[in-house]
C-alpha cells in the first residue's frame, strides 16, 4: 500500500513539472545552500542593451586582494567568452589598462560601450592535493570566493550607464581542483544576458 502511495505521488508531481523544470529547481536550491556554485549579482540600473551594441571589454590593473597571483587579465578574457556568445560585436583589450586608456581604445575602434571591470578580491583556498602539500594548512582547505567590480561606460558621452558587484564562491561538491577564476565566467555570462533584458539564470 506505501509503495503504491509513494508510486502515485511520483507520478503526480511529474504531471506537475517537466524534467527540465525540477532539475533547475534542483540546481538553484543546490547553488543557494552552497552545495554548487552561487554568485550574487548587484547592479545600479536595469539599463537593457540592443544586441547590436559594440562592446569593447577591458581590466583596471589592479591586483586582487587576497590573490596576488591571479592572471592579470583574467577578467576580461573571461568577460569576452561570456559577452561574445550574445554580442556579435565585442572585443578585448590584450593587457590590463586604466580607465582613460580604455576609454580611448573603446573609441578607437569605434565601441558603443566600454565595459571596465576590476578582480576587488578573492579567496584562493585549497582544492587539490599538489596545493595541499605546497601549504598544509587545514583553514585554507575548501571553497574559493571572489569578488568582481564592472562599469558599463558609453564611449561618446563617458556617461556611467550602469555599475555592477558580483560576489561569487565556490560550491562544496565542486571546489576540487578549482582555482578564484573559475568563478567568473558564470555570473559573467549572466551579466551578458541581463543587459539583452534576459532573466538571470
Amino acid at each position: 500500500m506505501a509503495l503504491r502511495l509513494l508510486l502515485l505521488c511520483c507520478l503526480l508531481l511529474t504531471g506537475c513539472m517537466k524534467p527540465t523544470d525540477l532539475y533547475d529547481h534542483n540546481v538553484y536550491y543546490l547553488r543557494d545552500v552552497g552545495i554548487l556554485e552561487h554568485f550574487k549579482t548587484q547592479r545600479r540600473a536595469n539599463w537593457v542593451l540592443q544586441p547590436s551594441s559594440f562592446i569593447y571589454i577591458a581590466q583596471g590593473h589592479f591586483v586582487p586582494v587576497g590573490h596576488p597571483y591571479a592572471r592579470p587579465n583574467v577578467v576580461a578574457e573571461e568577460a569576452f567568452k561570456g559577452f561574445v556568445e550574445y554580442f556579435p560585436q565585442v572585443r578585448r583589450a590584450r593587457s590590463p589598462l586604466g580607465l582613460d586608456e580604455a576609454l580611448q581604445e573603446a573609441k578607437g575602434f569605434g565601441a558603443h560601450y566600454l565595459l571596465y571591470g576590476r578582480f576587488a578580491s578573492a579567496e584562493e583556498n585549497i582544492g587539490n592535493w599538489e596545493e595541499w602539500e605546497e601549504r598544509e594548512e587545514f583553514t585554507r582547505i575548501g571553497r574559493d570566493h571572489a569578488i568582481l567590480h564592472l562599469m558599463l561606460i558609453e564611449t561618446s558621452t563617458g556617461y556611467l550607464v550602469d555599475t555592477a558587484r558580483i560576489k561569487s564562491r565556490g560550491g562544496f561538491l565542486t571546489f576540487y581542483d578549482k582555482d578564484a577564476e573559475d568563478l567568473l565566467r558564470r555570473p559573467l555570462t549572466d551579466y551578458a544576458r541581463r543587459l539583452l533584458g534576459f532573466a538571470e539564470d
